[in-house]
């Protein structure tokens, strides 16, 4: 997101034997990991506030656990689960005006506001307005951390580790998931708040010692205070981090002489990625996934599973943390097709097992009593599949296909359509689900699996081992596919 164009003049060092005992410097490269995980915490309560409903609108519903004078209406649970996707879809938009003018560091320190906000009115709740405006400021950080966290991660990391940096989102939004699927079912709903506001408490707290990013200073025209962040996230000294000041200087340098509007995202090349983008995001959610989340114990709670369904979304939770951690360790060997094939097939197997159980249990089967194991596999089916590939990867791809001039202004309309359509998903899905029953609803999904694998399969270009440079002619039509295209 450039802010101004100027000329930087890389600096000399005259001493040649010095120069080349600095290029040498190993320095701590370890600390970008801890600076980059320390920024993910912020992400982590992102997530614990996506899975906030999973244990809390079991209470809700219940008379004695409720905080409120009743208990609340399905209708009213609809709009529970669907009003944060709501406040993510306006995020975008301030996390990017954020990062451009106060930095990405305050850009993601100040995603804490709406963060505590948020907690205070689920704390004071007196109706269940107050839960609805909670989730609302809830997913304006939401919104926010995800624009703002991965640029921030991608800017203090080396190149040959971005992509383990670009992973921490993922798993750091499963690790908040995880959190209050363990903590949720077994404390009250004061209690389970007061847990969200201690994570967003230490989330302040070690990040307000973080550095700002160089390419932040560079785009202001400050260079000494690139270079003491460069040399601050590398453990190097000056000269020691002099060579790749100076690559980001180039970049920062040929992205402003690119500056681009609005119009530019809807030509050519850039709205080819753009719409492919767009795609991906509206099948991820299409896919059902935060259906899953928000309504995971109910989801269990009406299927009558033998397993306590506070202890079967533990395990869910537990399964998201693993998948996500592999799928760093695979992404640069598969590809992204590849990956995004298989989990479009595992999902679509999952959600038709999940809707074959809930159509037999309706219409009551017999033969459902001895299939109570089936909506547990089909979940974890479900998840691990998700998350190695419609969960990451279209982000991955967003970084990698929208051209460097266009994505300060392509990639939050791409995140706020995202959320869009998850609100979509989330506020209906009660609906449809009464309507058509449960089954059918999941059945729904795995479609949009299918769409999705097809839609992957004639579409989605591969981008493993290419040059952003080759991955451009490659939308403009300029360059044949390669061979790690074809599936």
């Amino acid at each position: 997101m450039a802010d101004r164009s100027y000329v930087y003049e890389p600096v000399s060092i005259e001493a040649p034997v010095k120069t080349q005992a600095h290029s040498m410097e190993q320095g701590q490269l370890w600390r970008q990991y801890i600076i980059a995980g320390v920024a993910n915490i912020g992400i982590m309560a992102t997530g614990f506030a996506l899975g906030w409903t999973s244990p809390v609108n079991l209470k809700l519903l219940h008379p004695d656990d409720t905080p409120l004078s009743r208990p609340v209406t399905n209708d009213e649970i609809s709009w529970i689960g669907s009003l944060i996707s709501i406040g993510a879809m306006f995020g975008p938009f301030i996390g990017g005006f954020l990062a451009s003018k106060v930095g990405r560091r305050w850009g993601i320190l100040l995603s804490s506001v709406p963060l505590i906000v948020g907690f205070i009115l689920m704390i004071a709740v007196q109706n269940v307005g107050m839960i609805y405006a909670g989730r609302v400021f809830w997913g304006l950080a939401v919104g926010i951390l995800y624009t703002v966290s991965p640029m921030y991660c991608a800017e203090i990391a080396t190149d040959d580790k971005r992509g383990a940096l670009g992973s921490f989102l993922q798993l750091f939004v499963v690790f908040g998931l995880l959190l209050v699927y363990g903590v949720g079912p077994f404390v009250s709903y004061f209690a389970l708040q007061y847990v969200g506001i201690a994570v967003v408490a230490v989330f302040c707290v070690l990040f307000f010692f973080m550095p700002e990013t160089p390419m932040y200073y560079l785009n202001k025209d400050d260079i000494d205070s690139a270079a003491k962040s460069l040399q601050f996230i590398r453990g190097k000294s000056r000269a020691g981090v002099q060579a790749e000041l100076d690559k980001m200087a180039a970049e920062v340098t040929t992205a402003n002489e690119k500056t681009a509007n609005l119009s530019d995202v809807f030509r050519g090349a850039n709205f080819k990625a753009f719409y492919i983008v767009c795609i991906l995001v509206a099948v991820q959610q299409f896919s059902g996934i935060n259906v899953v989340l928000f309504y995971m114990a109910t989801i269990f709670e009406a299927a009558g599973a033998s397993l306590d369904s506070a202890i079967a979304t533990i395990i869910i939770g537990a399964v998201q943390v693993g998948a996500s951690a592999i799928t760093p360790l695979v992404v640069d060997r598969l590809g992204r097709r590849m990956l995004l094939l298989i989990s479009c097939t595992g999902t679509t197997v999952g959600l038709g097992l999940l809707g074959v159980y809930f159509i037999l249990d309706t219409n009551g089967s017999p033969v459902v009593d001895n299939m109570r194991f089936l909506p547990i596999l089909a979940l974890v089916l479900f998840i691990v599949t998700y998350c190695v590939g419609l969960g990451p990867l279209p982000w991955a791809i967003m970084g990698e296909l929208l051209p460097i001039e266009v994505k300060a202004l392509a990639s939050p309309i791409a995140t706020a359509f995202c959320w869009m359509v998850s609100f979509l998903v989330t506020r209906y899905f009660n609906p449809i689900a009464d309507a058509v029953g449960m089954g059918v609803a999941f059945l729904i999904f795995g479609v949009c699996c299918i769409i999705a694998f097809f839609f992957t399969f004639f579409v989605v270009p591969e981008t493993k081992g290419k040059s952003f440079q080759e991955i451009q002619e490659m939308l403009a039509g300029k360059t044949p596919p390669s061979k790690s295209e074809k599936v």
